[in-house]
């Protein structure tokens, strides 16, 4: 298990926003601070759709992102400019903010695989992102072929899970992670579905051999996998937003309808 304080340091590399940064850049981009039902702990942020903007026919694509490092809504505007400069047009976002149960707690995103290691934990990452994904449902007409996570470092063992036990989710971009498929579901469940792997062969922090692993496991279990090297080590580098969108329209193109 990656400790906290490890992946902490790890997403000072990997976007996470300084506070005293300035959001002019982002200040136009539309989002509301959300929670599922009545459920405190359930906080999420809906990013889009533009005032005033038509739904497409089909219905919006909605991109869920779950950041790296503590997972806290201090991400958002970072988050806000990925949507603003990554993703394409037509979509959703959402922001699931991470729940610090203790203070004593190491695993950032709780999985149903290592939830008895979060102490005071009411409910799964895998039945949080449902949760939100079935809100924003609600409130927005979908197309349920576009339904991706986008993750990366502490969010990414939650985000392979999620991808093996959600139906609803049709494709994942997991950026920088582990790869650990014995505290995962029967990877069987990935068949015919895409996951877009992006990392650096210099990453110290999560080592490259993982997504090398990942990509050769999850491409014997029928999944449809891409794995795309950048320079410079563990974090958000370079062209990054360039190379977000790149990931999205991928897994637009090799994404099933649910079920397929």
């Amino acid at each position: 298990m990656i400790r906290f304080t490890l992946l902490a340091v790890g997403a000072l590399l990997a976007g996470a926003p300084n506070s005293v940064r300035a959001q002019d850049d982002v200040k136009d981009v539309p989002s509301e601070d959300l929670k599922v039902g009545t459920d405190e702990k359930k906080r999420y942020f809906l990013i889009g759709p533009a005032k005033d903007a038509k739904a497409p026919k089909q219905g919006y694509g909605l991109v869920v992102i779950m950041p790296g490092g503590p997972g806290s809504a201090d991400f958002h505007p970072f988050v806000k400019r990925i949507y603003q400069n990554a993703i394409p047009e037509g979509y959703l976002a959402a922001q699931p903010v991470a729940v610090k149960w203790t203070d004593k707690q190491q695993i950032v995103w709780p999985t149903e695989a290592n939830k008895k290691d979060v102490e005071g934990s009411k409910f799964t990452t895998e039945a949080f992102v449902t949760a939100v994904i079935d809100d924003v449902a609600a409130k927005h007409k979908l197309d349920p072929q576009k339904v991706f996570t986008l993750s990366w470092s502490s969010s990414g063992p939650a985000a392979y899970s999620v991808a093996l036990t959600s139906p609803k989710v049709t494709g994942s971009l997991i950026a920088m992670s582990v790869f650990k498929p014995d505290q995962l579901p029967e990877l069987k469940s990935a068949k015919g579905k895409p996951f877009y792997l992006y990392h650096s062969p210099d990453d110290r922090v999560c080592p490259y051999r993982m997504a090398e692993q990942a990509e050769k496991d999850l491409t014997k279990a029928g999944a449809k996998v891409k794995l795309v090297d950048y320079d410079g080590g563990h974090g958000w580098r370079g062209p990054l937003y360039d190379d977000i969108k790149s990931g999205i329209e991928w897994l637009e193109k090799n994404a099933a309808a649910p079920g397929k």
